[in-house]
């Protein structure tokens, strides 16, 4: 019996094994796939005509389908979408050649963020953007806002200094004068006359708040993506042009075919169309000067 139940034993831990090496193989066979299929993109091998595109949740995947990836398929190109779930990796995906650009973010973030992390992006062109906006379940005019309301914001530094200066924009707070914008934190706050209190959070998270929070500040995207109409927003930013999205891509690729097609597409009538749609939810974003000339 004993050596009925080690033999029993002996065969499981066998298929074990091998079932483990197996999926090993899989999973790693399956990555040096995916790696090599991206590097061929980036290369120019395949003629180029595939495009990964990175987005964060919200309308700019919508963007990329509805306006941008019929045409470049027009061209020939086999167009892919990838979505993430946050800020940080479309970025690092770019940098590593997982995807060949991304469309999620405004110059600031990236130049700021391209820094942080040592990576060579560059912007190509900026698209219609989704405004920053204030939400709240509590109360429909910032007057209404009762001192001490408790206020959540993006907390990164790009985005985090936005939301203060839309604060400014909307006369809640004043800052320091002779800092840098473009990194304002709470501690540049000069004047808070109804001792506003500020919980930064993960932007992606911030819809999230409203039930707890008197008032959020939300990127447009990701309010968007929550079900949330920016026409619905109790004060809706003033963008300036450097806090409109952009596409971007490596630096290295920002001369190739395939950037030069994708900046001729958005600045096509046919991207316009679908942008001007009032069906689409494109036509209530902040456009950029060189769309409305």
């Amino acid at each position: 019996m004993k050596k009925i139940i080690k033999a029993g034993i002996a065969v499981i831990l066998t298929l074990a094994l091998g079932l483990g090496v197996t999926a090993c193989g899989s999973t790693n066979s399956s990555q040096n796939s995916a790696d090599s299929t991206s590097k061929q993109s980036l290369s120019g091998k395949d003629n180029g005509k595939e495009v990964v595109f990175g987005v964060a949740p919200g309308p700019y995947g919508d963007m990329v389908k509805l306006a941008i990836q019929p045409e470049l398929e027009k061209k020939g190109y086999t167009v892919k979408l990838m979505e993430f779930s946050d800020y940080v990796q479309p970025n690092i995906a770019l940098g590593n050649g997982e995807i060949n650009v991304n469309l999620f973010q405004h110059t600031v973030y990236l130049e700021n963020f391209a820094k942080e992390h040592n990576l060579d992006l560059s912007p190509v062109i900026s698209v219609p953007t989704a405004s920053m906006g204030i939400f709240s379940k509590k109360y429909k005019k910032l007057g209404e806002l009762p001192d001490g309301a408790t206020v959540t914001l993006p907390n990164d530094v790009p985005n985090l200094a936005r939301a203060l200066r839309f604060l400014v924009q909307v006369n809640l707070i004043t800052l320091k004068p002779d800092i840098d914008l473009t990194k304002a934190s709470e501690r540049d706050i000069a004047e808070n006359p109804k001792k506003l209190v500020f919980t930064p959070a993960e932007a992606a998270q911030l819809p999230r708040t409203l039930d707890s929070a008197d008032i959020a500040i939300i990127n447009g995207n990701f309010a968007i993506s929550a079900g949330l109409k920016l026409s619905d927003a109790v004060a809706k930013e003033k963008l300036d042009e450097s806090y409109k999205n952009i596409i971007a891509v490596k630096t290295s690729d920002k001369e190739t075919q395939f950037v030069k097609d994708i900046e001729e597409i958005v600045k096509s009538q046919e991207f316009r169309n679908v942008i001007k749609d009032d069906k689409n939810v494109f036509k209530d974003f902040d456009f950029p000067e060189w769309f409305n000339k």
